[in-house]
């Protein structure tokens, strides 16, 4: 088993709690700017769904890509009591879809979100000053830049040094274009917490700290040792890194309640509402009922952005964001 890097932070627990998002989902309700953002994220997404599933279902259409081992479809053949392979394409494409959608589907949310909070989506060629980047906030001081992964464990090592190399090979050009002396550059994942990350993102820090004495005049201002930032100076170019992820991805970019606005108007998006029922279901999933039981949700709670029957998708997408959920 590889060692832990002396210097690596302690992952605290993410807690949340169904009360406050509850609690949340009320102010922003109440709160005219932020419900005109969520409508039109809502629109936003809803465009580039439809695009998106589209696109998929036409590139995943030959059997070919889907790289199924005909040993697991035949097992699942016979778990479901399957006679023809009719019944079992309605599995595979799914199956192949989710494979296949987490980045693409992590870009559409960069495309729709970035601009409502007032960033700018980067969208360079492989291989020039900007391909590093996702996004930037030229409006700000410091100068915000950030790449942005889907989830907790998108890197390995080779990409740990690469990310690291090119803050290290770029970053004067980023400040002389935008015309400062100082940058804010975040490597963001969009969810997930740090408890579920690999680390290697912590690595990007770790590499900039050990490569910024070879650059120039480059020097270490802050060690990342014990933290998910450090602080290099590069010439007179003075770069705070940092690793941000999930919910304080989202808080970074737009505040306290920027995830509960954006989750909202992807569940208005994408989940039609319901009548609601007094019928338990049994989930096999030995603990989904309870991270989607609205039993203790007040009768009374009331809110025009979502209904009640969509709550339960509220606590589960919320669940992506948190180590625990408490009531």
């Amino acid at each position: 088993m590889a060692r832990k890097h002396i210097g690596l932070p302690t992952a605290e627990i993410v807690r949340f709690s169904k009360q406050k998002l509850l609690d949340q989902l009320l102010q922003v309700d109440s709160c005219e700017k932020a419900k005109e953002r969520i409508l039109n994220m809502e629109t936003a997404f809803r465009k580039k769904i439809a695009t998106h599933t589209t696109s998929l279902l036409l590139e995943d259409a030959s059997f070919r890509k889907f790289n199924t081992s005909p040993f697991v479809l035949l097992i699942h053949a016979s778990h479901r009591k399957y006679g023809s392979v009719e019944q079992i394409e309605g599995d595979i494409l799914p199956a192949k879809q989710f494979s296949s959608m987490e980045t693409s589907a992590g870009r559409m949310v960069e495309e729709v979100v970035l601009p409502a909070y007032k960033w700018e989506c980067v969208l360079s060629e492989m291989h020039t000053n900007y391909s590093a980047l996702d996004g930037r906030m030229k409006e700000s001081s410091p100068f915000r830049v950030a790449t942005l992964k889907s989830g907790p464990r998108c890197l390995n090592d080779e990409m740990s040094e690469n990310f690291a190399d090119a803050v290290l090979g770029n970053a004067r050009v980023w400040a002389a274009d935008a015309k400062v002396k100082t940058l804010d550059f975040t490597y963001g994942v969009l969810y997930g917490t740090p408890r579920q990350s690999n680390k290697k993102d912590w690595h990007i820090l770790r590499n900039l700290a050990e490569k910024t004495p070879t650059v120039g005049s480059g020097k270490v201002l802050m060690s990342p040792d014990s933290r998910w930032n450090c602080k290099i100076q590069i010439d007179d170019v003075e770069v705070e890194a940092s690793v941000r992820i999930g919910k304080d991805w989202w808080t970074y970019l737009g505040g306290e309640n920027c995830l509960l606005e954006v989750m909202t108007a992807l569940i208005r998006c994408c989940v039609l509402p319901m009548p609601t029922t007094n019928q338990e279901h049994e989930y096999i999933i030995s603990d989904l009922g309870a991270i989607v039981s609205i039993d203790d949700v007040s009768a009374d709670f009331n809110v025009s952005l979502l209904q009640r029957s969509q709550l339960p998708w509220l606590f589960l997408i919320a669940s992506h964001f948190c180590d625990v959920m408490d009531a």
